[in-house]
């Protein structure tokens, strides 16, 4: 409670309240003012020169905009509403700029794959119209039913036919090296996935007035965002991939390239193009996740020496926590943020990364004289034509379990189908 002697001056209904921190205006009935000033908005009360005031608490905001802190950066001398300057979006350019040449005729596939018209969604619309014209037109149950049922069957092989005619497939075939560099990719992108808390961030605004924000220096827009291993729509690949929500967009992480997908539209990230970095940034939490590394504590209203602002009532102390903030940009136009909430799995990515394109690269510079054609064989499973496969393939595959020696490959010589085991390269 604070009791306190102050002077104003009044002019009509309206009193301009003057102090050390600036001016203040009020409006009111004798004995009972409410208004606005430099500390915030009050309540303001009593007579004979002995006033009561109560400060009121600001509203918090949006939930999704929280404290960045910084205890280095100075404040400037600007101020707007409660102290924060606007929101600056984050955000990538257009996703059909980013074009990567060793992915044009990829894009060119998927673009001409959407055109085409689906059909199942319109026999879906016209199985139920028939349906629901000869359910009012009361006709026979048997006739009723056969057309029920044969406007499932048309439903199925519609979308069947609209998956195949839409569908770009792609096939890797990996040299051990390389199948090692993704799969350390792969255990790194699982170890952000298992962060509690992982989270794009879109916009994010300084702080001018610290103490009305825990003392942190800016303000940022964020939101959960998955991280798993999921595959782009109508495309189909014999490798799983890492997807990364990152707002309006989705990053696919495949063995060469980043596919970049937004509202239908689609661009491709050479790695070579990919630019990663990786920070740690102290972060002001309502409650800290189960994994964050706690590193300080703040109060909700902080004074400039860094103590609690008792003018403030329910003014509770904060965790400050350290997380990874991870930097992706391109020159193409990528510009996305992710935060996770442990410290360590943005530099595990990172490497991952550089280790993928590095790899990638001695690929495409190694001389064709050091290249040698591997042998493939048309192989086969279950009455199954499986295509034209590496003979590093079928290892793999065989390993796996995917393959038995007892499948079968086509021997042009003997122009028959013989079991793997006759091929000698397998028998070492």
């Amino acid at each position: 409670m604070s009791f306190y002697l102050r002077k104003s001056i009044k002019v009509g209904p309206i009193r301009f309240n003057l102090s050390k921190s600036g001016i203040g205006i009020s409006a009111g009935v004798k004995g009972f003012r409410v208004g606005t000033g430099p500390r915030g908005n009050y309540v303001h009360m009593g007579r004979g020169g002995i006033y009561y005031r109560k400060t009121l608490s600001p509203s918090a905001g949006s939930g999704s905009q929280l404290p960045q802190y910084n205890d280095s950066e100075p404040i400037p001398n600007y101020a707007e509403s409660r102290g924060v300057g606007p929101m600056i979006e984050i955000e990538s350019g257009d996703v059909t700029a980013m074009v990567d040449s060793s992915s044009t005729e990829l894009l060119h596939e998927l673009d001409e794959k959407k055109k085409k018209l689906r059909f199942g969604p319109i026999v879906t619309i016209l199985a139920v119209l028939g349906a629901v014209g000869l359910f009012a037109a009361e006709a026979p149950p048997l006739l009723q039913v056969c057309v029920a049922l044969l406007g499932a069957v048309a439903i199925y092989f519609a979308f069947r036919r609209d998956t195949l005619v839409k569908t770009v497939v792609l096939f890797y075939v990996f040299d051990p090296t390389l199948e090692r560099a993704y799969a350390t990719l792969h255990e790194s992108a699982a170890k952000l996935a298992s962060c509690t808390g992982h989270w794009h961030i879109s916009a994010s605004a300084k702080v001018y007035e610290r103490k009305y924000h825990a003392g942190a220096s800016a303000l940022v827009d964020r939101k959960s965002t998955p991280v798993r291993r999921a595959a782009p729509p109508f495309l189909k690949t014999n490798i799983e991939t890492v997807s990364i929500g990152v707002g309006r967009q989705t990053m696919f992480l495949f063995p060469d390239r980043v596919l970049v997908y937004e509202s239908g539209k689609v661009g491709a990230i050479g790695y070579d193009q990919l630019q990663v970095s990786v920070s740690q940034t102290k972060f002001v939490e309502d409650s800290a996740p189960s994994d964050a590394r706690v590193v300080g504590q703040t109060w909700r209203y902080v004074n400039k020496n860094g103590g609690p602002d008792r003018r403030f009532a329910n003014n509770r102390m904060l965790p400050i926590c350290l997380y990874d903030e991870l930097h992706f940009t391109s020159p193409s136009g990528l510009n996305e943020v992710i935060q996770s909430s442990q410290c360590g799995v943005g530099e595990s990515l990172h490497d991952a990364l550089a280790a993928l394109n590095s790899e990638l690269s001695q690929a495409r510079t190694q001389s064709p004289t050091q290249q040698t054609p591997e042998l493939t064989f048309q192989v086969g499973r279950n009455g199954e034509q499986l295509g034209e496969l590496p003979l590093s393939t079928i290892k793999q595959m065989l390993s796996r379990g995917e393959l038995s020696m007892q499948d079968y490959f086509f021997d042009f010589d003997q122009n028959s189908w013989l079991t793997l085991d006759r091929i000698e390269q397998l028998k070492h």
